[in-house]
């Protein structure tokens, strides 16, 4: 019995020793394989960890150098663009991809982690082993279209379309009027040298007598003005006007002619045609709102009348508001002698009035002509009164009627000082000067609005401490960035990014 026990025991004992053996290689086995899956794992979240991490530092990157506009750009015009001249004389866009390499590896850095040394350790080992900028976008490019697009974001959100559908109206009355269009100081001229011609004729008044015609032409007072200039009578004192100059030289004009700035590779996203519209009404108000005019005058800036820079182009203040003035005035006079001609009433006083002119002066067969003539003068005089109105932040109508009509024939042609007179009736009435500026940009060419805008941006940006060289060929609207970062644990990504102002 105790052998067969102690034979029993060794078997048990054998037993056991065959479990735990078993057990240690299945332990064996399958740590093995967890571990390898635990290794897998590990490396996979390392491989995403890097490709993420690569992700934010490049947005990041890029919103920070976003974040670099020009100050003084965004504080004059509420425009936000790169400087990649940051400062210097000259843009490259490779200080811009510097900047953004920097700022990348700003932030793959572990230097500003709290003893890093002791609590950190790299679990991804990256670095930045190569910042591109590939493509750019300027705010000349295209042009100036993207400047345009950008200026009319800048105040599409603040403004509500009622004022443009009445400004496509105003633009169908100067279509369907002409206002443009007709030469009515030349019309006038023509009438004014057939009457000359019967002076001095013979006229005989008996059978034995003849005289010599004398004409006296009832307008010729009213035509010395015209060629006194038209700014002398609708401004009482002339000596209170600006007299800027905009130092031309070397503005993003002249470098567009010459075909020296730089050019960007990224293509604009193209509107349809009431996209368009839209775009240039909201450019012209932008220009409204951040640029100054006779009446609403920008001290600080280069010119004063700078909206009347943008329509004219002279680089002189007072050149530029006698040629808007001038405009101005001609759209008047063809818009009233449309309405005179067309008003019985007063055509029958012409009519009477030339009629006794004519007989006064034995050409009694020159009445119709001297009719014509006065209702050019009579118009003339009532387009000096209206833009004098204007000027003085009055309102008048684009057509006018008997009740927003101010002079009267005998008033007209004996006018002495036609801007002494205003008439307070019409206050409420019409179109400001403002609004006759809306509509002379509306018939402007818009890349000629657009690069002289540009002008006016850059000259009145040079007038700033530290800008003196500045250029808006050189500031960026959208920039591409490929970047290639790296681990030291053989993962490499590459990150291609695009971001800019654009609030569209």
């Amino acid at each position: 019995m105790s052998g067969m026990s102690r034979m029993n025991e060794s078997n048990r004992q054998s037993m056991q020793y065959k479990a735990d053996a078993y057990l240690t290689i299945y332990l064996t086995l399958s740590m093995t394989v967890i571990l390898s899956l635990f290794l897998v794992l590990i490396e996979g979240v390392r491989k995403n960890a890097v490709f993420m991490e690569s992700e934010c530092v490049t947005d990041i990157g890029l919103n920070s150098i976003l974040g670099e506009y020009h100050r003084e750009l965004l504080a004059q015009y509420n425009l936000f663009a790169i400087d990649s001249s940051y400062g210097s004389a000259l843009p490259r866009v490779d200080a811009t991809r510097q900047h953004l390499q920097e700022y990348i590896e700003h932030n793959l850095s572990t230097e500003d982690v709290f003893l890093d040394w002791l609590f950190y350790r790299d679990f991804l080992g990256i670095k930045v082993d190569e910042v591109q900028i590939g493509k750019v976008l300027f705010l000349t490019d295209d042009a100036g279209s993207v400047f345009r697009r950008r200026a009319a974001e800048a105040v599409w959100d603040d403004l509500n379309l009622d004022l443009y559908r009445q400004l496509q109206n105003w633009m169908q009355v100067v279509d369907s009027e002409q206002l443009t269009e007709r030469d009515i100081a030349e019309e006038k001229r023509k009438l004014d040298k057939q009457l000359d011609a019967y002076d001095g004729d013979e006229v005989q008044i008996s059978e034995t007598e003849w005289i010599t015609v004398e004409i006296v032409n009832p307008t010729a007072a009213l035509e010395k003005k015209r060629k006194e200039g038209i700014l002398k009578w609708v401004i009482k004192d002339t000596s209170t006007l600006s007299n800027k100059t905009l130092p031309m030289n070397n503005l993003i004009m002249m470098r567009m002619s010459a075909r020296k700035i730089n050019q960007g590779n990224i293509k604009m996203e193209e509107l349809s045609e009431t996209e368009e519209a839209l775009e240039r009404f909201f450019f012209q108000e932008y220009l409204l709102r951040y640029m100054g005019h006779y009446g609403a005058e920008s001290e600080k800036a280069t010119l004063c009348y700078q909206i009347e820079y943008l329509l004219a182009g002279g680089e002189n203040d007072l050149v530029n508001l006698k040629s808007v003035v001038n405009t101005i005035f001609a759209m008047r006079e063809v818009a009233n002698t449309s309405y005179i001609m067309g008003d019985q009433e007063k055509c029958l006083a012409a009519e009477t009035l030339g009629s006794l002119l004519a007989i006064a002066m034995t050409v009694p067969e020159a009445s119709e002509l001297i009719k014509m003539i006065l209702l050019f003068g009579w118009a003339f005089a009532e387009s000096i009164h209206d833009v004098e109105c204007l000027l003085a932040g009055e309102r008048v109508p684009l057509i006018k009627t008997s009740k927003t009509w101010f002079y009267d024939l005998d008033k007209a042609l004996k006018l002495g000082n036609p801007g002494g007179h205003l008439s307070s009736s019409g206050d409420f009435l019409g179109l400001s000067y403002e609004d006759y500026l809306r509509i002379l940009m509306m018939l402007q060419n818009k890349d000629t609005i657009t690069a002289r805008a540009m002008n006016m941006v850059e000259a009145d940006i040079r007038q700033t401490s530290g800008n003196e060289q500045f250029r808006l060929d050189g500031c960026l609207d959208t920039v591409e960035a490929c970047v290639e970062i790296k681990s030291v644990y053989g993962h490499t990504c590459q990150i291609t990014r695009r971001k800019g102002y654009s609030t569209q």
